[in-house]
């Protein structure tokens, strides 16, 4: 048997199609009668591996064709969609950009608020600063008035004070010197008044 035999199998492997694609074109071979090798198994000639190459090489290239042919359409008809997926793509990052300026805005606006209260908040607190000082100047100065008014009050009273203090010891001084002039006179006339013993009288 020569050695360009193939059994289904090894041809089937090196046109990398199956088994049953190989018995498939053997029905178109004009030669009915299928050789074997010696274990039985049915065996292609050169000749039938080469008209089997040539119809499996054609049926390939038009499976090609075809799936060539197919992709070029499937391709244009994802090109719509892929414009149409591209065009919503940039609406929905669109309106994100808006919902985000939007966000943004209302932010700025909060933040030019918040900083506007800030701000009348230390202007006020500011003034109540302003009319704190104020006021305290004005405590100081009306405590410096009353202590100087107290000072000038409690000055006139001790003077007044120590002159009618004076005038009392000056009175008490009088009465006491009048009281010590009565008690010499009273004791001036008891003296004279009192019965003189007899030997007195007899001296004289």
């Amino acid at each position: 048997m020569s050695e360009n035999l193939k059994t289904i199998k090894e041809l089937a492997d090196e046109l990398g199609v199956s088994k049953q694609a190989i018995q498939y074109h053997i029905k178109s071979l004009t030669n009915k009668n299928r050789q074997t090798n010696d274990k039985g198994v049915t065996v292609l000639s050169a000749i039938e591996q080469e008209f089997i190459r040539g119809k499996v090489d054609k049926q390939t290239n038009k499976n090609k064709t075809n799936e060539s042919t197919k992709k070029r359409q499937t391709d244009k008809q994802k090109e719509p969609n892929i414009n149409q997926y591209l065009l919503n793509e940039i609406e929905e990052v669109k309106k994100n950009r808006d919902k985000q300026l939007a966000v943004k805005d209302e932010q700025i606006k909060s933040l030019v608020e918040a900083q506007k209260q800030t701000q009348n908040l230390l202007d006020q607190q500011q003034r109540l600063a302003l009319q704190d000082k104020k006021l305290l100047e004005e405590y100081k100065s009306e405590i410096n008035d009353l202590k100087a008014l107290k000072m000038s009050t409690q000055e006139t009273e001790f003077k007044h004070l120590d002159n009618q203090y004076k005038d009392e010891v000056n009175a008490l001084k009088e009465k006491l010197e009048n009281l010590q002039e009565q008690i010499k006179v009273q004791k001036r006339i008891e003296e004279q008044e009192k019965p003189r013993k007899w030997w007195e009288l007899w001296r004289k």
